[in-house]
């Protein structure tokens, strides 16, 4: 549902939260002017002067944020934060992590660090207009018509389902019993296909039912959050190391670390030394080159020389303990380049993602969102209004006061909710997923037979944990995919309707 789809309407003075409903504070709101019996003030134009004038009128008091209502004051930050734990974390984060350790995770630092700043700030932008990102940038010259072009080809990544289509393959395991073959067997390319129309269209639920679209999505990805980081915890307790967790948490901090490709010994004297053996395998590990055994260009196989059947010589070195060192800088590998630059790209929230937090900022009533409104979903939304015009409130010593409050909810928000889900999503999928076998065939009983006429087996009772863990970990990487997807769409229809 667009903004565009209700006409401008009246303040609004009922907050999200009702336990903490500032009151309204706004004496009279006359043509884009506030009159208090003692000023009045003009809200600005600036701009692009085909878009609409802000309205005026009071900033109101913050709720003030206790251990009582520590949920209800969570905001944006919860919603992109299950957002964020997606396909970055669960497809690219684990193929860079499995060649190169923990070592490069310091590139989706830099990149996280880089979205909290662009998401405080574009949060500052709503909280003293109350309107959404989109919409300040449609602001700026020469016009809303060119930039609604630009932000669309930019985002047009954002139409494919690949999050449907990926959410589908833990699906069709589930009720395959092992990894399908869409490329062989016709049924489960059917399967697939299938199931990918159904997350797709399924994701759209929340934006259609249920009042206001912000609160079925602050539902649907806290459960996200809760379930994903709580099992992937618990595996890292009980599937990890501390040596790994370690790795891991150095890995965020090594700026400068770089692919490298030479073998272990790295001093030349024939030894494994300490501090040499990349892989831990406790051999000596020289460089093992790729082989195009038919000429066209693509390398199928690669020179086994200690026959382990594992590619040796994938190692890191640091640029600047090298240049302190008086070495010669690492000449970085760039066989995983496109790997790297999308683990920087989507770690987070990537692209243009992270720009629906001004709209949910503005859906929690916060700041001038408080007169603005929300969004409503298509059934069960009619009552809830929303003006298509920002307003915006007179500086003074009462309303900065007021303000920096408000910007303390967004610090909040962003810094201990959308932060820490970031990294702990990129942390916890690292390394326990892999270690978790699929479950035996042994000891597993015939009952009966199945849709393919194949027996079915059923687990003993010792086989019962592995199986828990195994679904667990499919179903994971469902709600990973699958929600994503939902607010992939509710952030492309915000920023085409704006």
């Amino acid at each position: 549902m667009s903004d565009s789809t209700h006409e401008a309407a009246a303040p609004r003075h009922n907050a999200p939260n009702e336990s903490t409903d500032p009151s309204p504070a706004a004496d009279t709101t006359t043509h884009g002017k506030v009159t208090d019996g003692r000023s009045t003030f003009v809200p600005p134009h600036p701009g692009s002067q085909q878009m609409p004038q802000w309205n005026a009128d009071e900033l109101v008091e913050p709720p003030r944020f206790t251990w009582r209502n520590w949920f209800a004051m969570l905001g944006p930050g919860l919603i992109m934060g299950g957002a964020a734990i997606g396909g970055g974390e669960w497809l690219v984060g684990p193929e860079v992590t499995a060649k190169y350790g923990g070592s490069l995770l310091w590139l989706a630092t830099l990149s996280i660090l880089g979205q909290v700043v662009y998401n405080l700030e574009i949060s500052r932008y709503t909280l003293y207009t109350g309107e959404p990102i989109f919409t300040g940038k449609f602001r700026t010259l020469p016009g809303p018509a060119f930039w609604l072009c630009v932000y669309l080809v930019l985002d047009f990544g954002a139409v494919f389902p690949y999050l449907a289509a990926n959410a589908a393959t833990p699906l069709a395991m589930l009720i395959l019993g092992g990894v399908p073959d869409p490329e062989n067997i016709a049924s489960h390319w059917w399967l697939h296909k299938g199931l990918s129309y159904l997350i797709f269209f399924g994701s759209m639920l929340p934006l259609v039912f249920g009042g206001k679209i912000y609160n079925a999505l602050k539902i649907l990805m806290s459960f996200k959050i809760f379930t994903v980081l709580g099992f992937l915890l618990v595996l890292g307790i009980f599937y990890s190391s501390p040596v790994s967790w370690g790795e891991i948490a150095r890995g965020f901090f090594q700026f400068g670390t770089v692919p490298v490709r030479h073998g272990e010994d790295v001093n030349g004297n024939g030894v494994l030394d300490p501090g040499e053996d990349w892989d831990s395998d406790g051999n000596l590990d020289v460089l093992e080159e790729e082989i195009d055994s038919d000429g066209d260009g693509v390398f199928d196989s690669f020179n086994d020389v200690d026959g382990d059947g594992i590619r040796d010589g994938d190692n890191v070195e640091n640029v600047f303990l090298a240049w302190l060192q008086g070495r010669d800088i690492p000449i970085p590998d760039l066989t995983l380049i496109a790997s790297l630059s999308a683990l920087v790209a989507i770690a987070g929230s990537g692209g243009l993602s992270n720009t629906p937090i001004s709209n949910y900022t503005r859906d929690s009533g916060w700041g001038m969102g408080h007169h603005v409104g929300a969004i409503p979903s298509i059934v069960g939304g009619h009552d809830i209004k929303l003006s298509h015009v920002g307003s915006v409130f007179e500086v003074t010593k009462e309303s900065l006061v007021r303000w920096h409050k408000w910007y303390r909810h967004v610090l909040r928000d962003q810094l201990i909710v959308w932060m820490p889900a970031c990294f702990l999503g990129l942390g916890a999928a690292k390394h326990p997923l892999g270690r978790i076998p699929p479950p035996r065939h042994r000891g597993l009983e015939v009952d009966g037979r199945g849709h393919d006429g194949r027996r079915c087996l059923r687990p003993r009772r010792r086989n019962v944990s592995r199986r828990f863990f195994w679904f667990m970990t499919l179903f994971c990487g469902f709600l990973v995919l699958g929600p994503s997807m939902a607010s992939t769409a509710d952030g492309l229809v915000r920023a085409g309707s704006t």
